[in-house]
């Protein structure tokens, strides 16, 4: 499991667990840093994004690279350079504080997990947000699939594997994948079901056996938290937008800013504007 750099992190786990109803009111408390936790169940009908900030000369970069990689990199929205603000997401979304824990990574090393990135923001700075699982997680709960890490009010465990991705540019590395452990049938029908919104990952990309995947403990995410797989349950894993993490640690860019795993931007968007027809 990653290893949270600073107290921030830290605070989240002392906070209760409970659900915003909606976007803007969880957005609004993630802003006054009353929330600052994963953000698994919260407003649950909103679709979540997951982060990745870089300097305007290696956007085109990786925006290649998302197109390349679109199960693990599903592009919802790029912003401007220097544009704080992703209004197709949200009226007053402002990606400098309405995430509720920040990466800053310098030539590929974490270096500060932050709250809120103003003193980082840069003239040159291009925001990608990328289609996040906990976007179908409802519709998996709603089909009366039970998901044990927001039952237990977890954040979900997430690992890098032996995936690697298509490389654009400098980006390079390894996808990462979150797992849910399910039975059988659940897992056929969660297949079916996320195979209907591939902006937020679509259909798993393994189940079973998490070795085949390079997975050498499935109880020691390295990101997330672990969850119990019962007996008659197999572990089914989803691509992942923490990729660009893992990408960052292999391209090493002199500067980025992701969001911090599980921590997400909450859009206005609704889950069922991003499903297929």
């Amino acid at each position: 499991m990653d290893s949270p750099c600073c107290s921030a992190a830290n605070v989240s786990s002392a906070q209760p667990a409970q659900a915003f109803p909606g976007a803007r009111e969880a957005r609004l408390a993630i802003r006054r840093g009353d929330w600052v936790r994963h953000t698994s169940g919260l407003a649950p009908r909103n679709a979540q994004a997951n982060l990745a900030i870089l300097p305007e000369r290696l956007a085109a970069d990786f925006l290649r690279f998302c197109q390349r990689n679109p199960k693990p990199c599903p592009l919802l929205a790029v912003s401007e350079p220097g544009d704080p603000f992703l209004p197709t997401l949200g009226e007053d979304v402002d990606i400098r504080s309405d995430v509720p824990l920040y990466r800053v990574w310098r030539n590929g090393k974490l270096v500060e997990e932050v709250t809120d990135i103003s003193a980082f923001w840069r003239d040159d700075l291009v925001s990608f947000l990328l289609g996040c699982s906990f976007s179908f997680e409802h519709a998996l709960i709603d089909s009366g699939i039970e998901l044990r890490h927001v039952k237990l009010g977890r954040n979900v465990a997430m690992y890098r594997t032996s995936i690697e991705t298509v490389p654009a540019g400098p980006f390079h590395g390894p996808m990462v994948v979150s797992m849910r452990p399910m039975t059988a049938a659940d897992a056929i029908r969660a297949v079916q079901i996320t195979a209907r919104v591939p902006r937020v990952h679509g259909a798993p990309v393994h189940l079973g056996d998490p070795s085949l995947i390079g997975i050498a403990d499935v109880m020691k995410p390295d990101f997330g938290e672990s969850v119990e797989i019962l007996p008659g349950e197999l572990p089914v894993f989803w691509a992942c937008g923490v990729t660009p993490q893992s990408v960052v640690m292999a391209a090493t860019p002199e500067f980025c800013i992701t969001h911090a795993p599980g921590y997400m931007l909450i859009t206005d968007l609704l889950n069922t504007d991003l499903a297929l027809a």
